[in-house]
C-alpha cells in the first residue's frame, strides 16, 4: 500500500493483546505494527514494537522467522535493530520489510524463497538508498530516493515487471521520477511527479483499471475520466485485487473487486465512489475491506464482520483512526503501516506509585488550584522538586497560600499538566496542544516544550499546517522547519502548480507580483 500519513492510535485497541505483557515496558513503545498472518482457516495478528532506541517482535510466528523464542509475557528484542531508527514497515504473506532512516531494507520471513535464514536480511545495496516501501501478497516495491522504482519477489502475474520471479537481487522496473506506489496481492500501482498513473501485474478482476482483464508485465499508463484532467492524483492503495485512485479534487476511483459503488457489473472500468472530498484512503491485501476518510467521518465497505458490504457506510461511534476504524468492521484491530501510538510522550513507572498518591488525593494535600467551579488537589513539596516554575511559586509569596487560581488554561488542560509531572506521562491531542504548549512556555518546562515539538512533528502535514504554522510561530519551535519545508515542497507547491494551470493568468501574476516584492 502507499505511505498513508501518520496518524496516531490509543494502546487501548490492543489491550487484549498485550495483557500479559510487562506494562511499563508498554509505556516505553513509541510505534506499532501489526503483522496478518494466514493459514487455511484464520488470521493471526502480531506485532513488531518500536521503542526509542529498540524494536522488538511479539507473537509465535514473528519470532520464528528471526530465531527468537516468543514468550507471552514479553516482547522479544531484535538486536540487530539496535539503535536504528524505523520509518517504514510493511508485511506480505509469510513476510515482513523494514525500511531504516539510512535508506536500507531489511526483510524477514518463513519461506526459503527469500533465502532469509531465520534473520534478518539485508535486500538493499550499501549504493542504493531507499524512501519508501510496499509489500503485496508475494513481492515488494522499492522506491529509490532518486525517485527509480525497483520489485523483488514472485512474478506469477508479472507484478515485478517482465517474466521471472526475483528473490535475491532488485529488479529495475524501469519508471523513474516515482512519488508513490503500492503492491495489491499481485498487481503493483506507481504515480510519477507529473500525475501520471501506472499499472501493472495480475488483472484477473480488472485491477490494473485497463478496461480489461488482460495482465501485464510492464508498467501500462492508466487513463482517467476526461473531467479528471485538470485535478492530479493525491494517493492510491491496493486490496487483493482492486485498486483505488484518490485525487486532490476529492474525488476516490476504484477499478475491479471492491465494489464500492454497489455495481457489480463491468468491474474493470475504473468506476468513482460515491463518498464527497476524501481526504484519506486504506485498503487490506489480507481482509478484503477499503476505508475512506472525509474529513470528519470514516466510510468502509468491502468484506466486514458483519458480511459484505457492497456501497460505502459511515461508521458509528466516530472511530479516531483507520485502525479504530478496522476493529469495527473487523474481529480484531490492524495498522496500515507503523502507526505512532498515543502514550508516545513519557514513560509510567511502577515506582512513581507513591508519588501518585500526592495528585489529587482529599486525604493528601497543602495546595487547591481552582479553575472555574472545579478544583485540582496537589502537595507543594513535591511539586516544588518536580518544576522549577512551582519551585519559585511555592518558595516566595506564595508559600503560605493553599488557594491558587487559574485563569489562562481550562481545566482539563492544566489537570492534563498536573497529571503529567506525577505520572511522568501525557497525552497530546489537537484540542490541548496550543494550551500545552502555551504552559511549557511560561513555566519554562523543557520536558513538555520536546513534547509538544514531538506532537507537532508527527501530526504536521498538508492538512494541518494552518493549525500549527502559528504555534510554530509564536514559540519559535525551530526544531521543525525541516518538517515545514518538506511538507511545502511534496504538498504546497504541487497544489499552486494545479492553481496556476487552471488559472494561468491571474494566479500566475499575483505569484509573480509577490515574488518580486519579496526581492
Amino acid at each position: 500500500m502507499a505511505k498513508l500519513p501518520s496518524e496516531k492510535i490509543d494502546n487501548i485497541l490492543f489491550q487484549d493483546y498485550f495483557k500479559s505483557i510487562d506494562q511499563e515496558f508498554l509505556q516505553s513503545v513509541v510505534s506499532v505494527f501489526t503483522i496478518t498472518t494466514t493459514d487455511d482457516t484464520n488470521h493471526k495478528i502480531e506485532f513488531l514494537l518500536m521503542t526509542k532506541n529498540a524494536t522488538y517482535a511479539y507473537g509465535e510466528e514473528i519470532c520464528s522467522w528471526l530465531s527468537l523464542k516468543h514468550d507471552p509475557k514479553l516482547a522479544q528484542q531484535i538486536s540487530f535493530l539496535n539503535e536504528m531508527q524505523i520509518v517504514q514497515v510493511d508485511s506480505g504473506q509469510k513476510f515482513i520489510a523494514v525500511l531504516t532512516n539510512d535508506g536500507r531494507v531489511y526483510l524477514a520471513s518463513s519461506s526459503s524463497t527469500w533465502n532469509t535464514n531465520k534473520t534478518l536480511r539485508l535486500i538493499s545495496t550499501s549504493n542504493d538508498e531507499f524512501k519508501m516501501i510496499s509489500c503485496g501478497w508475494s513481492h515488494i516495491l522499492l522506491l529509490r530516493k532518486d525517485g527509480a522504482l525497483f520489485a523483488m519477489g514472485d512474478n506469477e502475474y508479472g507484478q515485478i515487471t517482465g517474466n521471472s520471479s526475483s528473490y535475491i537481487t532488485m529488479v529495475n522496473t524501469g519508471l523513474e521520477n516515482v512519488m508513490l506506489m503500492a503492491c495489491g496481492g499481485y498487481h503493483s500501482l506507481a504515480t510519477t511527479n507529473t500525475g501520471k498513473v501506472y499499472s501493472w501485474g495480475n488483472n484477473g478482476s480488472g485491477e490494473l483499471g485497463s478496461g480489461d482483464d488482460t495482465k501485464r508485465n510492464t508498467p501500462t499508463l492508466v487513463v482517467f475520466p476526461y473531467d479528471l484532467i485538470n485535478s492530479r492524483i493525491k494517493n492510491i492503495a491496493a486490496g487483493y485485487n482492486y485498486s483505488l485512485f484518490l485525487f486532490k479534487n476529492g474525488q476516490l476511483w476504484s477499478s475491479c473487486d471492491d465494489r464500492g459503488d454497489g455495481d457489480s457489473v463491468n468491474r474493470s472500468r475504473l468506476t468513482i465512489i460515491p463518498i464527497e472530498k476524501v481526504q484519506k484512503v486504506a485498503c487490506s491485501i489480507v481482509f478484503g475491506f477499503s476505508l475512506a476518510y472525509d474529513g470528519s467521518s470514516y466510510y468502509a465497505w468491502g468484506r466486514t464482520k458483519n458480511g459484505d458490504w457492497i456501497s460505502p457506510t459511515k461508521l458509528d461511534d466516530q472511530p479516531a483512526s483507520f485502525a479504530a476504524a478496522s476493529e469495527m468492521i473487523l474481529k480484531s484491530p490492524i495498522t496500515f503501516g507503523l502507526t505512532p501510538i498515543t502514550y508516545l510522550f513519557g514513560s509510567q513507572s511502577i515506582s512513581h506509585k507513591s508519588i501518585i498518591r500526592l495528585f489529587d488525593n482529599p486525604d493528601n494535600y497543602d495546595v487547591e488550584f481552582i479553575i472555574g467551579k472545579k478544583r485540582i488537589l496537589a502537595s507543594k513539596c513535591y511539586l516544588k522538586m518536580a518544576s522549577q516554575y512551582f519551585n519559585r511559586m511555592f518558595s516566595g509569596d506564595w508559600s503560605e497560600n493553599n488557594l491558587v487560581t487559574i485563569n489562562a488554561y481550562d481545566y482539563n488542560t492544566y489537570y492534563t499538566y498536573l497529571r503529567m509531572l506525577h505520572y511522568d506521562c501525557i497525552k497530546i491531542d489537537k484540542q490541548n496542544i496550543a494550551q500545552l504548549i502555551d504552559i511549557a512556555n511560561c513555566y519554562c518546562d523543557q520536558r513538555l516544550i520536546g513534547y509538544c515539538k514531538t506532537f507537532i512533528r508527527y501530526d504536521l502535514n498538508e492538512q494541518t499546517i494552518s493549525t500549527y504554522l502559528p504555534l510554530i510561530i509564536k514559540y519559535e519551535l525551530n526544531d521543525v522547519h525541516d518538517k515545514l519545508i518538506q511538507i511545502t515542497i511534496d504538498q504546497v507547491l504541487p497544489n499552486l502548480t494545479d492553481i496556476f494551470l487552471k488559472d494561468d493568468k491571474n494566479s500566475i501574476v499575483k505569484f509573480l507580483q509577490w515574488f518580486c516584492n519579496q526581492q
